[in-house]
């Protein structure tokens, strides 16, 4: 190997400007950790506190109006290289680079990374470099005046530069606004040769699994160069041709990559190597899977259908959105979203969107998904704003989309690249054609430039053109019978039970919100007395009238607390039975409804938000409603006109056959009429079972349910909202019994108990229960697992602020 790779780590930064605090200008530079961002910097150095905590974010509105200046030494003795080029991973945002005080470089995209060839700049011995970012709130204003004005959903222009979205703020995040060398800074040097571009593609075409290389190769010598492909056992090479090589593999042995569930999500080493006189100058390595991926349109009666089709299988899509999982970027690592996957496991997903006010994301990422079976739908990054198609935003916006999908499109989980989110929509329907007066807002970006990339560069993932979409760009984009949809009209306004006024193809968006858990809020707000409204927790509740939509989505079904503690429960209970509710009858629409991608999986800060997984990692209520509603085989009780059918959802590979039993029973656990007959679902299938009006139809609303059993899966029906029936309270009790890696809890109901819930992160903020939101009939009894909370008395399982259900909230 002939490149020399040499990682640039002891930085400082500055802030300059009117708007920095007298304590920060007196501070002079302090240590930068690159990757990193100013405001954790600021806080290692006892700066400023943590802008999560309380009102803090509001203090710290000056770090987005300062300009900051990144300076490190860079050593340098001749090498003998040819070539010397300083790699800059990911500049946030609008900065001069400049070395031995020449600028080398002026850069505008945080999405993309810069290569600076320094070759007979560097001296021996110390070398000053300097990164010197300007403020990112103001140029955001410049760029929209120099651009002219685009309509946005933000107190920021931030569609007017390439920075993330979201560092602005969003309805769920905090406005850092910051500023960072947010990826590595790297001087590498080399000689002969290197890869300046390598194109990875594993496809299934016709039935063979075969393995695509296109390489770009930047040289310093004139002796011939090859470039050799290995994987699964089989080696093709070829010569480099005016500086460009592409092989074509044919791997008949390997294994295909699949969904999870659906089969093993078979990887292979593969090994690209640049060569000349037959040794290895440069190498990349990629674990790649071999699969073919289609989005399938199908108009039919019900409309225009939208399906994720791998290797010929419709997929079922069971997903979630996901958004960047720290403000601050650079501290997500491997683990973090290890451990974030593994949740979405735990709710039964297998696809994450990552949508597009946020970043293309890391490596790590997609490799967590490759192996684990996870789909992944990217979004290019152009979010709820018109964009200008002007220059230099074109260029940059096309420089930034060629690099992500080189990069991303040799991951087998990636299924999906996705136009823009809401934009179309938003120039169709938010008023947005009248505030442009004629200007560009994006189309060319979505139904020319991107397709055209994706061709050029993936044509082995599917594209769309945005989220959502229909397949006519005339036609409204927003239409539940056709492609996909955004439904948020329940949420802003009307309320949970009417997402069965819909029968969508492909839900992409819809969501509901709900406090952190408990010990995140209290850690993140110290509020006294903590109330809804306090002031910490109106600077986390980013939504517009977030609090009155909660509020209103609840008093119908549940009585409004006057305590914070059920007011919490509360909340958190509606939420997870709003999207439970919503995913169950999507689901049960099948085949034509064939997914859902609820909002959102995962927060980057704790705040009130629609996430399943608050910003300190814990899961809330919601999290175990997805898991129920996303189980593979699900059995769901849905209203049918004046009737009740049962949907049997068979997302399995095996037939689903036995007795269906349904009971009409009262609150007291007997069985008022029942009904048994034997069922046979096809792999892959459902299959709906209207339910006999003697079994369907109460006599005492308020006292009566019907439940279904199918094998291990049980439904239940309720003929009336929590608030309208006879729930009692201090419907049961809890034994605990230590286990070695946390407890058993058995809990006994006493009478009907419904939504029974551990919230076990009260006794231990790390302590996880293996379910929640269960039903419980009279004289029965549930155990749930507990891990961790080891040192917990057993008495504490026993706290009303621990053990919860619906029936609680009766009388309040």
């Amino acid at each position: 190997m002939t490149i020399t790779r040499t990682r640039l780590t002891d930085w400082t930064v500055e802030a300059t400007g009117t708007s920095v605090p007298a304590p920060i200008r007196a501070a002079g530079p302090i240590a930068a950790t690159v990757p990193g961002a100013v405001h954790t910097d600021l806080m290692a150095a006892g700066l400023i506190p943590d802008p999560y905590l309380d009102e803090n974010e509001k203090t710290q509105t000056w770090i987005g109006l300062a300009d900051w200046t990144y300076r490190t030494v860079l050593e340098w003795k001749p090498d003998g290289s040819d070539r010397q080029e300083l790699v800059f991973e990911g500049i946030d945002t609008i900065a001069s680079i400049r070395l031995g005080g020449a600028e080398i470089a002026a850069t505008r995209n945080m999405h993309r990374s810069y290569r600076l060839d320094v070759t007979g700049r560097l001296k021996p011995g110390g070398n000053v470099l300097e990164v010197a970012i300007c403020s990112p709130i103001k140029a955001a204003d410049a760029a929209s005046l120099a651009l002219g004005y685009r309509p946005h959903t933000n107190h920021h222009p931030y569609n007017a530069i390439r920075k993330m979205a979201c560092s602005f703020g969003w309805d769920w995040g905090i406005d850092t606004s910051t500023s960072a060398l947010w990826k590595p800074v790297t001087l590498e040097t080399w000689t002969a040769g290197r890869f300046s571009e390598v194109r990875v593609a594993g496809d299934v075409i016709d039935g063979e699994a075969r393995l695509r290389v296109h390489v770009r190769v930047d040289r310093e010598t004139d002796a011939p160069l090859m470039v050799s492909a290995q994987v699964a056992g089989v080696t093709t090479d070829s010569p480099v041709v005016d500086g460009v090589a592409v092989l074509d593999v044919a791997v008949r042995d390997a294994a295909w990559w699949w969904p999870r569930g659906y089969g093993d999500a078979a990887l292979h080493d593969a090994e690209i190597a640049l060569l000349v006189d037959g040794d290895v100058i440069d190498l990349r390595r990629h674990r790649v899977g071999f699969r073919s991926v289609e989005a399938r349109i199908t108009p039919d009666d019900a409309g225009i259908g939208f399906a994720i089709v791998v290797n010929g299988q419709t997929i079922h899509v069971r997903g979630a959105n996901w958004i960047p999982d720290d403000a601050f970027l650079h501290r997500v690592d491997r683990a973090r979203y290890a451990r974030r996957l593994a949740q979405a496991e735990f709710a039964n997903m297998n696809l994450l969107r990552v949508w597009g006010g946020g970043i293309y994301e890391s490596e790590d990422f997609y490799a967590e998904c490759d192996e684990r079976g996870i789909l992944a739908w990217q979004d290019f990054l152009l979010a709820c704003a018109a964009y200008a198609e002007d220059e230099p935003l074109w260029s940059e916006i096309e420089a930034e989309a060629r690099e992500a999908i080189v990069r991303l499109s040799a991951h087998p989980s990636l299924v999906v690249l996705n136009g823009n989110n809401e934009n179309v929509i938003g120039f169709q329907d938010w008023g947005w054609k009248k505030r442009l007066e004629g200007r560009t807002w994006g189309a060319g970006y979505y139904y020319e430039l991107f397709p055209a990339l994706v061709a050029e560069l993936a044509p082995h993932v599917a594209y769309t053109p945005g989220s959502p979409f229909s397949p006519d760009p005339e036609e409204p984009q927003n239409d539940p019978a056709q492609g996909t949809v955004h439904i948020w009209d329940l949420w802003n306004q009307k309320d949970w039970p009417h997402y069965r006024d819909y029968r969508p193809r492909f839900v992409s968006e819809f969501g509901w919100q709900g406090p952190p858990t408990w010990s995140t809020l209290v850690r993140a707000i110290s509020d006294d007395p903590l109330t809804p409204e306090s002031p910490g927790m109106i600077v986390h509740q980013k939504a517009s009238k977030g609090n009155d939509h909660l509020t209103d989505g609840l008093t119908a079904h549940l009585p409004l607390p006057d305590t914070m503690d059920d007011w919490h429960w509360a909340m958190s209970l509606n939420q997870a039975v709003a999207i439970r509710t919503a995913v169950e009858w999507f689901r049960s629409l099948s085949p034509v409804c064939s997914g859902t991608i609820v909002w959102q999986l995962n927060d980057c800060w704790p705040v009130t938000s629609w996430a399943a997984v608050d910003g300190d990692e814990r899961p809330k209520p919601l999290l175990y409603g997805l898991r129920d509603a996303n189980t593979p085989r699900l059995l769901t009780i849905q209203p049918d006109g004046d009737d009740l059918r049962v949907a049997i959802i068979n997302d399995t590979g095996d037939p689903w056959q036995g007795q269906l039993r349904l009971d009409r029973r009262d609150y007291g656990g007997n069985v008022l009429a029942d009904h048994t007959l034997r069922v046979n679902v096809d792999a892959w299938g459902s299959h709906n079972v209207t339910i006999p009006s003697r079994v369907a139809a109460a006599a005492d609303a308020a006292r009566e349910l019907v439940v279904a059993h199918l094998g291990d899966e049980t439904a239940y029906w309720f003929f009336g909202e929590y608030r309208d029936t006879n729930l009692q309270p201090h419907a049961v009790s809890t034994q605990a019994e230590k286990r070695e890696d946390g407890w058993d809890v058995t809990i006994t109901a006493s009478a009907l108990a419904r939504e029974v819930t551990l919230l076990v992160d009260r006794i231990d903020p790390d302590a996880v229960a293996d379910k929640a939101l269960v039903t419980i009939l009279p004289h029965e009894h549930v155990v749930i697992h507990v891990t961790g909370a080891l040192e917990a008395n057993p008495r504490s399982f026993q706290d009303p602020s621990v053990v919860r259900s619906a029936n609680d909230l009766m009388n309040i």
